[in-house]
């Protein structure tokens, strides 16, 4: 039963009112699995990058119980580089570099023994490829997709074909409003709801995520920091704490779904903490578990 992920291995360079890196390690499929492998392991990467991937990264990855072997590692070419800087408030950003390099003719090839894998995460890359992947699969039982505006303008049929192959969506709230056409997002999950995913998660930001499933709107609260550094992973990371957690209890209910988004909301806290990865890779379990409790603690209240 194993966990795939399958993303974007990057170099970042970040730059923020108060810190800029360059060349940091990056990629959706990077944050998914180093936020996933804290509650279940070792999870699989399906990904690309060129021979200039640095083997401190590799091992760093392994170290985290990542396994790469579905990771193709192109000889002459150059891994996948995206530069961005950040308005004051840190919630826009202004992309300044996109080299996709090798990811540009990706073509995920998912290696015998991972195609039966029960948990797919599938992270944000051109739902072409994302369908490729689930056709490649003999028994995906559990599919968590993501998507970004880029896909939704361009390539919708596409999309709407994965969705309809997945069991969670988990996108922001302006690509809800984009994919529905609709500006209330209650109603705009209604719309997304139909198109396929049966469970919907809608991040928010600083102000939390919304879980929509069956008769159920779950909203879980963000966790109070008094300090951001770099929002960049912070969707992935979720998206990772969420799935590993799932994987790790087998536990589809309605109720553990709703533990799951608290404990993607507490990764997510995590990695905003520090540039890069650097919050993920010196995390500890006991850590986790005590800001889940918190979370648990700023979210609950009495009745009288």
């Amino acid at each position: 039963m194993s966990l795939l992920i399958v993303g974007s291995l990057a170099f970042d360079s970040v730059s923020t009112p108060f810190k800029s890196v360059e060349n940091a390690l990056g990629g959706s499929a990077t944050y998914i699995s180093l936020s996933a492998t804290y509650f279940t392991g070792p999870a699989y990467i399906v990904g690309v990058v060129g021979d200039d991937f640095p083997k401190k990264y590799i091992d760093l990855l392994e170290s985290h119980n990542v396994n790469l072997s579905g990771v193709q590692i192109v000889e002459g070419g150059k891994t996948f580089r995206w530069a961005g800087k950040y308005h004051y408030d840190l919630n826009t950003r202004d992309t300044l570099l996109t080299e996709l390099n090798v990811f540009e003719t990706f073509n995920p090839e998912i290696p015998e023994k991972l195609r039966k894998s029960t948990y797919i995460c599938l992270g944000n890359i051109d739902p072409t490829l994302q369908l490729k992947v689930l056709d490649r699969l003999e028994n995906a039982q559990f599919v968590v997709c993501d998507t970004m505006n880029y896909w939704i303008e361009g390539k919708k049929e596409e999309l709407l074909k994965v969705l309809k192959r997945s069991d969670v969506l988990i996108i922001n709230d302006s690509e809800a409003r984009l994919l529905s056409n609709e500006p209330n997002l209650i109603k705009s999950a209604k719309v997304i709801r139909e198109m396929g995913a049966k469970i919907l998660i809608i991040k928010k930001g600083e102000h939390g995520a919304l879980l929509f499933m069956e008769d159920t709107v779950f909203s879980a609260p963000a966790y109070p920091l008094e300090m951001i550094n770099d929002p960049t992973g912070a969707g992935d990371t979720f998206a990772g704490g969420f799935i590993g957690y799932l994987h790790k209890t087998q536990d589809l209910s309605p109720e553990n779904i709703k533990r799951a988004v608290v404990y993607g909301s507490t990764m997510a806290s995590f990695c905003v903490e520090q540039f890069s990865t650097e919050a993920l890779v010196n995390l500890s379990f006991l850590r986790i578990q005590d800001r889940y409790r918190e979370f648990m603690t700023i979210s609950r209240f009495d009745d009288i």
